[in-house]
């Protein structure tokens, strides 16, 4: 058995109408891929294959989260997905995926493979850059690139977001307190005191 035979769908024996399909994407599938971006995942795909008029319209929908690597501090990134594609699929001489909307298969083949399909969608969905929000990554990672980091004269940009990080962590690290009124300090004080101070 092939490492994507599951996600092969019997065209050529489908009857018309529409038909239902559901697979469950881990760390594995991506593996498979030799997906150097994405690390681990738990993804839900549905797919709703209608088969009119010789064309199959294959909608897939895909939602849950995957697992990528920060740029900034290298610990684990949980990116949600949630993202659709639709294509039409039909029958000809020769394969053609030269249209966006229209993939030609050729009729010998009895099967179409769409793990593929699932995968683009999928690393599509992923941002050029993945980074934590700000203040949310690894804090002696963060402290460490600073450190090292090389500053070029006029960087403004490096030297804002090296200064909003230290604010963001000092934030997390340091709960301001709250201030009090001196008043209630001398009220707690004669609280405190025995009957016999008095």
């Amino acid at each position: 058995m092939g490492k994507f035979t599951e996600y092969k769908l019997p065209l050529k024996s489908m009857p018309a109408g529409t038909h239902q399909f559901e697979y469950r994407l881990d760390k594995r599938f991506f593996e498979n891929m030799e997906s150097a971006d994405i690390h681990d995942a738990d993804l839900t795909v549905h797919l709703t294959v209608t088969y009119k008029a010789d064309i199959y319209s294959l909608d897939f929908a895909i939602q849950g989260t995957i697992t990528l690597i920060c740029d900034r501090c290298l610990d684990d990134l949980i990116f949600p997905v949630d993202t659709t594609y639709h294509i039409a699929v039909k029958y000809g001489e020769d394969y053609s995926d030269d249209s966006d909307e229209l993939l030609v298969i050729p009729e010998s083949d009895n099967y179409l493979n769409v793990a593929y399909m699932i995968y683009d969608t999928v690393a599509l969905t992923i941002p050029i850059k993945h980074v934590h929000p700000m203040g949310k990554c690894n804090r002696q990672m963060s402290a460490m690139l600073k450190k090292h980091r090389a500053h070029q004269p006029g960087d403004e940009d490096t030297e804002l977001e090296d200064t909003l990080i230290d604010e963001m962590e000092t934030m997390d690290s340091n709960e301001p307190e709250a201030a009090t009124d001196p008043r209630w300090e001398q009220l707690k004080k004669l609280s405190q005191q025995s009957p016999d101070q008095e």
